[in-house]
């Protein structure tokens, strides 16, 4: 099982785009609510270079935001990662 982590903000379109293909497709998660806890944005923003929301992690990978994931999923580079 694929270890994914997403960081979140509330009331974020994207996110709840991300979310929503994650939950479609099945996978475990960890969301972290980055949006008001500048500690936590502060740790996205290093992981990623990103200060946009969400971001995105599978297996310690930055995938990148809700474009880059939907893109994987239509490219069928999405499955393979999760389920591994």
């Amino acid at each position: 099982m694929a270890d994914i982590v997403i960081y979140t903000r509330p009331f974020c379109g994207f996110c709840g785009r991300a979310l929503k293909l994650l939950n479609d497709k099945g996978a475990a998660f960890t969301e972290i609510e980055a949006g008001m806890d500048p500690e936590k944005r502060r740790e996205m923003v290093e992981r990623s270079g990103r200060s946009t929301f969400p971001q995105i992690f599978i297996n310690g990978e930055h995938i990148g935001g809700c474009d880059e994931l939907v893109a994987l999923d239509r490219s069928g580079g999405l499955d393979p990662l999760i389920s591994a």
